[in-house]
């Protein structure tokens, strides 16, 4: 993507990288996440106008302590760290870190000793601070409340830093040299639980690296349609349709930029919602004219699903069949030499592992399940929108709600919400059982309200009774979280009744279920989906 203005970040493997990518975003400047151990030649070619170094797990006085290469502090560009970017900070250029004498994780209070730079109008809002806490600061004037994560502290700051704000527990919370624009943070900015974070992160990006707004989706769109067209050429593009909010925007994209060159499949792998294939056929034909190829392949799915319990293996099996089939229609069609996914930034990043950056949670089907002799070759139009952008994206090229408003929904369908085997039954079973969970929560009117609800079927079954008699049955467990990026999520609160209501139309009207469960996990620990 060719801006001007971008800041890079570098992820040495916290699990808050990506939302410091989003909050920079949100202020309509580009930022890019690459790993800790990029070549300088490829930042360079990057042409950042700033640097934000992201916090992580590992100590700087560890044997394998992820270091990036040191000219990053020699290009003339401004540098932020952030927690372990911090430390590196001051372990790189001269000065000294060390264990906490107690660690310090969650809210904390910050007194700001400098605001005249980077921690400008951070203290807008002040707390009160409670009397436990208060006879513990230096100043005693109150503080912000900041969000840590560490064990570590600066001991001694580098020459040329002084430092701007500090805990109770760490002197220097936050230092800057503000000749060499180097700054660094020891708590975590990007969280919506430090006060003013957003603020932080503002006067980095505007007021030291000089940034402008620029990045907009109107921007984005226009920038992409140019390059979908100077990639493609004259050839014919398939793209993949899974009923998702992903590959439907990314669909409209490509046809914006391409037009009749586009033929669109859409594959009922057996796995997916209600009235699914349908509803998406009837809606891109209706309001975009693109061509759609359905192919029913439900059976095809489900009998290589038939005997595999684990997740991994069951994305794997659905990206490989998806291509497969894709694969197989493209002969059909003339000149046909790409294809096309609606593959998210998040995607791209949770599906690569290695030394140091963020831990692969789970691979995803879009990009962990690519045949390796595959002939067509990609157009990936979303690879660096976060979900929250293509929904943007989609409503600024006029997509109706009934496709961007929809909840997130997996590439691997329901069979990730299979727990153990997938069979044609259990799958009727849960497609059943999570309709009536959607229907309820629009009838309540909470549907806009929470980011994803839907049903899962456990390898359990349980006794109940119904009709007098003793029933050994399966267990839906209901899910429903808020978010606002789906990075973090907690459990949705939603009314008894409505659970009322839901679980007693499951266990009536879904034949083989006695039972259900309100799941009332967040993320972390726990994931939004159960596989």
């Amino acid at each position: 993507m060719d801006f001007k203005e971008k800041i890079l970040v570098l992820d040495f493997g916290s699990q808050y990288t990506q939302l410091i990518a989003r909050r920079i975003r949100e202020q309509k400047v580009y930022s890019e996440i690459l790993p800790f151990n990029v070549t300088i030649d490829r930042i360079r070619e990057f042409d950042p106008k700033g640097i934000i170094l992201s916090g992580g797990p590992s100590s700087v006085y560890d044997k394998d302590a992820p270091l990036p290469d040191k000219e990053i502090f020699s290009l003339g560009i401004p540098v932020l760290g952030i927690c372990y970017g911090m430390q590196l900070m001051a372990h790189t250029l001269g000065g000294k870190v060390a264990k906490s004498a107690k660690r310090e994780y969650g809210r904390a209070e910050l007194i700001i000793d400098d605001d005249s730079d980077l921690l400008k109008g951070m203290a807008e809002k002040k707390r009160k601070v409670t009397p436990p806490i208060l006879p513990l600061l230096r100043g005693g004037a109150g503080g912000v409340v900041v969000w840590m994560s560490h064990g570590d502290r600066i001991e001694k700051y580098p020459k040329g830093f002084t430092p701007i704000a500090h805990t109770a527990n760490s002197p220097v919370a936050a230092m800057a040299d503000k000749e060499r624009k180097f700054y660094a943070l020891q708590f975590h900015p990007e969280v919506v639980h430090t006060e003013n974070g957003t603020k932080i992160l503002k006067n980095f990006v505007f007021d030291i690296c000089k940034c402008r707004p620029k990045w907009t989706m109107h921007s984005f769109i226009e920038t992409t349609a140019q390059e979908i067209r100077a990639k493609v050429g004259k050839d014919n593009v398939v793209c993949a349709i899974s009923g998702g909010v992903d590959s439907a925007v990314a669909a409209v994209l490509i046809n914006k930029a391409i037009g009749r060159q586009l033929t669109c499949i859409f594959v009922d792998n057996g796995v997916l919602r209600k009235g699914e294939a349908k509803k998406v056929e009837e809606t891109l034909k209706k309001h975009f004219h693109m061509n759609i190829v359905c192919v029913d392949a439900s059976q095809r799915f489900l009998k290589k699903l038939s005997r595999v319990s684990d997740p991994e293996r069951k994305r794997k099996i659905i990206g490989n069949e998806f291509i497969r089939v894709f694969e197989e229609e493209a002969k059909k069609l003339k000149g046909v030499k790409y294809l096309a996914q609606g593959t998210l930034y998040p995607d791209v990043i949770e599906s690569v592992s290695f030394k140091g950056p963020s831990a692969m949670i789970k691979s995803h089907h879009n990009v962990g399940g690519l045949l390796k002799n595959m002939k067509l070759k990609l157009v990936e139009p979303l690879r660096e929108l976060f979900k929250d952008e293509v929904r943007v994206l989609g409503r600024e090229m006029g997509m109706p709600e009934e496709i961007i408003g929809r909840h997130p929904f997996p590439g691997p369908g329901l069979a990730i919400r299979i727990i153990d085997r997938v069979t044609p039954e259990r799958a009727d079973i849960l497609r059943k059982a999570d309709a009536i969970v959607l229907e309820e929560i629009k009838k309540a009117g909470l549907y806009h309200e929470i980011w994803q609800a839907f049903a899962v079927l456990l390898p359990i079954k349980t006794v109940g009774v119904m009709g007098d008699e003793r029933t050994y049955e399966n267990v839906i467990a209901v899910r429903a979280v808020k978010s606002v990026d789906g990075m973090t999520a907690d459990w949705a609160k939603i009314p008894y009744d409505v659970l009322g209501i839901i679980s007693n139309r499951i266990i009536n009207e879904v034949k083989g279920v006695n039972r259900v469960v309100y799941d009332i996990s967040s993320k972390p620990p726990s994931t939004i989906e159960w596989e």
